[in-house]
């Protein structure tokens, strides 16, 4: 059975790139080829690679419930720009709670930038 991996991020076209807490040089077109670059990286090792894009406007832990819905995930990786900013710590803390509830089973790893996902989820799924 493939392993699913889902990376649960902000709308690339919704962050605020000024945030002094994001990586530098960030914006949504480098977010949105390192997703691509770490969706081929989960092809690659075998794995079945998705992307739930969330807001920070209440809806972020519901947006993941009904993301994680729909399929059976290994492990859940929870993006740098939803961790890192400390006016982000809610939204943060409701995505954490949305995959315990909704994928108990799932481990839960980080990125650091969109890239390095698949690297991430790597730290804890053992290869096939």
């Amino acid at each position: 059975m493939t392993r699913r991996v889902l990376l649960v991020g902000y709308d690339p076209e919704t962050v605020d790139y000024s945030n002094p807490a994001l990586p530098p040089g960030m914006s949504a077109e480098r977010i949105r080829a390192g997703v691509s670059l770490s969706l081929r990286e989960m092809t690659d090792r075998g794995w079945e690679g998705d992307v739930c894009y969330i807001r920070a406007d209440g809806t972020a832990g519901q947006t993941v419930e009904h993301h994680l819905a729909s399929g059976n995930y290994a492990c859940v990786v929870i993006g740098a720009g939803v961790r890192l900013p400390p006016q982000s710590l809610a939204v943060f803390e409701a995505v954490v709670n949305a995959i315990h509830k909704a994928a108990p089973a799932a481990v839960i790893a980080f990125n650091t930038r969109p890239e390095d996902s698949a690297d991430a989820a790597a730290r804890w799924l053992s290869p096939d």
